[in-house]
């Protein structure tokens, strides 16, 4: 077996690989540039891009590791699910420490399992589920378009409808999901393997669901489940970042990856929502819910990371970017984006967060299009304390953009 351990955006030079390692590789993980080594045969240049975590299978044993300290990312992780519950764990302090892990993966670990401790520690939620079955006696409502055709006209047994109070519900399917799938991985520590070992048989009367596409169920909160929201929310990540017996060929393993880019992204759009205390049909993140076409018979649809909308006009637009774009032909493809942008939503200000070190705090005048597009860094080597401050102070330039806003008239 082939171990490597890679860091994002770093590239590793004359790798040997086996043609198996290497063909698993390129296809479980394309996020990875694979480049023979010149003058060296079976070794290769290897340049993971946004996607960090780990692969293992019987020919590779992969971990990628951030480039930031794995605590940043597990602070834009957790932020990212719920603010105020973030700030919570600030002030009641958490039983671990990020800082003992460089692997993004034994990160997680720690954290789902103490949120799903506080989620089910005053007991496991319970819901009433709609049932339908087949009794010897009248329960609920009578499906009688299935009682006449499977019963052929008898009374019984009926077929009826119900609502059972249950702890199978899709709160506690979401959590047991999570919680075997990293039972799957090879889990370092003791401790938190016994944990999960234990939170499972406390879910023991929950069905074990396997997701299709690991797109688990939206779940309405409520004040009788919001003690749930962190652990499920985490779990819904775990779920989409993990894959389990995939198969390549004769190759099979598990993978768990995380997306950079949509982590900085869901950070960014929800830090800036809290400071600018606004809600998500109003801040809105990806377009969502919103048309905003670049041409006249709306076959251009544009979805910016972020905008600001006063009903149907949207009064700021904005890009967020954790790695500048390198497109062949375009060396400022971001900024074509951005002004995009504005001019689809008729706004003369754009703004375009990067993170640290792949932009430089600056203005573009596009005096042609009537356009400014500012550029702004945001700094993510801080503390988290340093990263919400300069997160206030963006909020602040958004706050600006808005009021001096024009009139769009996009609906």
């Amino acid at each position: 077996m082939t171990a490597l351990t890679l860091t994002e955006y770093k590239c590793r030079e004359a790798v040997p690989l086996s043609d198996e390692a290497r063909d698993a590789l390129r296809r479980l993980v394309p996020t990875v540039k694979v480049a023979p080594t010149v003058g060296i045969p079976k070794h290769y240049d290897l340049t993971p891009s946004h996607v960090v975590g780990s692969v293992h299978t019987d020919d590779l044993d992969l971990v990628i590791r951030p480039k930031l300290p794995v605590s940043r990312v597990m602070f834009m992780l957790s932020y990212a699910l719920r603010p105020d519950e973030w700030r919570e764990w600030r002030e009641r302090g958490v039983p671990f420490s990020y800082e003992q892990t460089d692997s993004i993966v034994e990160a997680v670990i720690p954290s789902y399992v103490w949120h799903v401790g506080n989620a089910i520690g005053r007991g496991v939620l319970h819901g009433y589920r709609e049932r339908d079955e087949t009794l010897q006696t009248v329960r609920g409502r009578i499906r009688f378009a299935d009682q006449i055709r499977r019963q052929y006209g008898r009374c019984v047994p009926a077929e009826v409808r119900f609502d059972d109070y249950t702890a199978d519900i899709d709160e506690n399917r979401i959590l047991k999901a999570a919680l075997h799938r990293l039972q799957r991985i090879g889990i370092r520590a003791l401790d938190n393997r016994k944990r999960l070992k234990g939170y499972t048989h406390a879910l023991s009367d929950v069905s074990q669901i396997e997701y299709p596409n690991d797109v688990a169920p939206q779940i309405t909160y409520t004040r009788l489940n919001q003690h749930y929201r962190p652990a499920v929310e985490l779990a819904r990540l775990i779920l989409r970042s993990s894959s389990f017996d995939f198969s390549h060929g004769r190759v099979t393993g598990t993978a768990f990856l995380f997306d950079m880019n949509a982590v900085f992204e869901n950070f960014v759009v929800t830090a800036l929502r809290d400071a600018l205390q606004l809600s998500d049909r109003v801040f809105v993140q990806g377009g969502r819910g919103k048309r905003i076409n670049l041409d006249a018979e709306n076959r251009v649809r544009l979805q910016p990371d972020i905008s600001w909308w006063d009903g149907p006009v949207c009064r700021f637009v904005g890009d967020v970017k954790y790695k500048a774009v390198s497109v062949a032909g375009m060396k400022n493809a971001d900024l074509y984006q951005l002004l995009a942008y504005t001019v689809a939503t008729q706004l003369d200000d754009g703004l375009l967060i990067y993170a640290r070190g792949e932009g430089e705090p600056m203005t573009y005048a596009i005096p042609l299009a009537g356009k400014r597009l500012h550029v702004a860094a945001l700094d993510l080597e801080g503390s988290p304390q340093d990263i919400l401050q300069e997160i206030e102070k963006l909020a602040v330039e958004v706050r600006q953009y808005y009021a001096r806003s024009g009139v769009s008239q996009v609906a």
